[in-house]
């Protein structure tokens, strides 16, 4: 199996009445398809995830009414792909100098794109081959932050509605739209993968649900001077400082 399902919990949950809200992925892929082709980094783990998503659809999906294909896609390639914080801890100098390999400046956005293309995968098949007999439904939770404007000015306004843009908009975009948020295309440029019409068409409307997952409120300020550095990666092309939290914002 590609991903640990925890069978045991789901028939527990199902012994005690619960209804269970299955998540298919959770940062946890195999070390050996780590080791075999990079994990994420490649476009091979979309037919690798489809895979296993058939298997726990077929398996498990006469008493799981909801999936969620992807946890927090857009945390993933943030923490694990140019800060380094997360396994498989890949970053690069001058962002982050505590990793081994990788490279900030691009594989946030590929790995944010194979894990739209795997997710869209899996909910194609899920409605293709599943969904008129289990009746489930299927979708994707993101981490949102209440993100608000340190200041009343046109440039923190403008900050905050990029940072929207960038760090919800990156996942949020493309299955609602069928693409990446303009200042996500311009900022990123040639770093950012580019869908071709079958994959737009995949993309968009990939979802029954989406789930938020809230925890935090922050104050947005601009840092647009990060644009003229000579060095970019995810971070410098939002474009933005955060500045602590804000309790009580809903």
């Amino acid at each position: 199996m590609f991903y640990r399902f925890d069978w045991i919990q789901l028939f527990i949950f199902l012994y005690v009445g619960i209804e269970p809200h299955v998540t298919l992925y959770h940062y946890d892929h195999p070390q050996a398809i780590e080791d075999e082709y990079g994990g994420w980094l490649s476009r091979k783990i979309v037919k690798d995830f489809t895979a296993y998503a058939d298997v726990c659809f077929r398996e498990f999906g006469d008493r799981v009414s909801h999936w969620t294909t992807l946890n927090e896609p857009n945390v993933f390639p943030l923490y694990s792909y140019d800060v380094g914080m997360l396994p498989p801890f890949r970053c690069s100098p001058p962002f982050v100098v505590n990793c081994s390999q990788g490279n900030s400046s691009s594989e946030p956005y590929m790995v944010a794109h194979h894990l739209l293309l795997a997710h869209a995968s899996a909910i194609k098949l899920y409605r293709k081959k599943y969904q008129g007999k289990q009746l489930g439904l299927i979708g994707i939770h993101l981490f949102v932050f209440g993100a608000f404007p340190l200041t009343n000015s046109t440039q923190d306004v403008l900050a905050t509605q990029r940072a929207n843009e960038f760090f919800v908009g990156l996942i949020a975009n493309p299955v609602v739209f069928g693409d990446y948020p303009e200042s996500v295309k311009r900022n990123a440029g040639s770093r950012l993968p580019v869908f071709t019409n079958e994959e737009s068409k995949q993309v968009k409307g990939s979802f029954d649900f989406l789930g938020i997952n809230h925890y935090i409120s922050v104050m947005v300020k601009d840092n647009s001077a990060s644009l003229n550095s000579e060095h970019r990666d995810y971070q410098a092309d939002m474009a933005v400082e955060m500045i602590g939290s804000k309790t009580n914002a809903f």
